[in-house]
């Protein structure tokens, strides 16, 4: 998969726009007081943005967890943190399996320590 990531002046702070023909579905992982917190799932259509992180953005790293319809991840990641089946707000990234969640490698998100940002999915990579 093939990402751009690019500062943006929206007003939200963390956007994600699909660029791809397929339907995309994501979840998102960040710092959050003393833990990490992950949150999915947000459905995204092709040629549309969806506002992941409504406030500004505290924490440089933004992780983030795509899959197409089929739940086939869609960006390579290595940052294994925890996802549900269905909606979910998971506190702690370890230890997935024996708490009862799926381990999932989300992708590093740089944001250059911005306030806002919007990351670009265009496209399947080899």
């Amino acid at each position: 998969m093939l990402a751009i990531f690019a500062p943006t002046a929206a007003k939200a702070e963390f956007t994600v726009c699909n660029q791809t023909l397929d339907v995309v579905n994501l979840a998102v992982g960040q710092q959050v007081e003393d833990a990490f917190r992950t949150e999915g799932w947000w459905t995204v259509g092709a040629n549309q943005c969806v506002n992941v992180i409504r406030e500004e953005l505290g924490n440089r790293y933004i992780y983030v967890y795509a899959t197409d319809v089929f739940g086939h991840p869609i960006l390579s990641g290595s940052t294994d943190m925890c996802v549900e089946r269905r909606r979910f707000t998971i506190r702690g990234i370890g230890e997935c399996w024996q708490r009862g969640h799926i381990a999932a490698a989300f992708y590093e998100v740089d944001t250059r320590e911005q306030a806002r940002w919007t990351l670009f999915l265009s496209g399947r990579g080899p």
